[in-house]
């Protein structure tokens, strides 16, 4: 089992890592603002495979496919721990830098690379897609999800 948890332990998670989806680095502008960063890097997973506790409070902007984004952080410690897309409540996107233990991680793909700064470049061994990935992609996240 992984592990995970916001700065103050008021919410933690587990899962199966071979329940794992894919990773990915988006470096879009909201994930930019909501990280304080350049990226977030987050692991697609099925929420039926991940176990939440603690009161996630949510904050909901809209993406660029004109999705409901909604951001889960902890309302003590404002730790962004995950977020997901309120038409396609079915797949998290869980922040890897909350990880207890991330050594295991390995990214798939980079999504927004266009957006990406030149102080926090693209992964350039991994592929990169410009604006979110291709519609085939996505379809596949979610199957898994199901």
């Amino acid at each position: 089992m992984q592990s995970g948890s916001c700065q103050c332990k008021n919410i933690t998670y587990s899962f199966e890592k071979e329940k794992v989806i894919s990773v990915h680095n988006c470096h879009c502008s909201d994930c930019q603002r909501s990280t304080g960063s350049g990226k977030a890097t987050l692991i697609y997973i099925a929420k039926k495979n991940l176990a939440v506790e603690g009161n996630v409070k949510f904050f909901e902007t809209k993406g660029s496919l004109g999705l409901h984004i909604r951001r889960g952080f902890c309302e003590n410690c404002g730790s962004g721990i995950l977020s997901y897309a309120k038409e396609l409540p079915m797949l998290i996107f869980l922040k890897v830098g909350t990880l207890d233990d991330s050594s295991w991680v390995k990214v798939d793909s980079n999504f927004f690379s266009e957006s990406a700064h030149n102080w926090n470049k693209v992964d350039e061994e991994i592929k990169s897609f410009r604006g979110n990935p291709d519609m085939i992609t996505n379809i596949k996240a979610l199957f898994k999800a199901i």
